[in-house]
């Protein structure tokens, strides 16, 4: 025999025995797998809240001590009294007294709140707010897959990759 024919027969009866042996394994181990058909990631939206502040230039009224503008009326009503007093004669004269004291009260109140609101003051202040940030998270893998005549879908922690094993007919979905 030549050696070329020795050699083919040696690979030959090798390669014979790893494919027997191999088929014997398969057959003894109860393990087989799932082919998988479609694997689709899972994914959750994660909200975070965080604060954004910024400072404002916030404009309010001076406190006063006269709110309700008595003095600027008093003074006011007794101004026109004066001058009112000073016109005419006789009922005229009360007439006219009396007309410039209710004018004087409405200018002397008016002329203080024109006084007050030009009292304003002006602060800073920090106005703060939530807003929430939105970020894409995986969420697991839903798996499709055939076993047998069988086709099913499953929820995985991982990608299985090309299949899922299979021990005692039932599928293995841990690591």
């Amino acid at each position: 025999m030549n050696k070329s024919l020795i050699t083919g027969l040696v690979v030959g009866g090798v390669a014979v025995t790893a494919a027997g042996a191999f088929a014997g394994y398969q057959a003894m181990d109860n393990r087989r797998s799932a082919e998988v058909l479609n694997v689709e990631q899972l994914t959750r939206t994660v909200r975070t809240p965080r604060q954004v502040c910024n400072d404002e230039i916030v404009t309010s009224q001076a406190p006063t001590k006269d709110p309700n503008r008595v003095t600027g009326a008093v003074l006011g009503a007794v101004v026109g009294g004066v001058i009112g007093n000073q016109i005419g004669h006789g009922t005229g004269q009360t007439v006219a007294t009396v007309a410039g004291a209710a004018a004087g009260g409405y200018a002397g109140s008016k002329i203080q709140k024109h006084m007050q609101d030009d009292k304003a003051t002006q602060t800073i202040e920090q106005r703060c707010r939530t807003v929430y940030d939105s970020v894409e998270k995986p969420d697991g893998y839903e798996v499709r897959y055939r076993l047998g005549d069988r086709e099913g879908t499953v929820r995985m922690d991982h990608d299985p990759g090309r299949s899922i094993p299979v021990e005692n007919g039932e599928l293995v979905l841990t690591r």
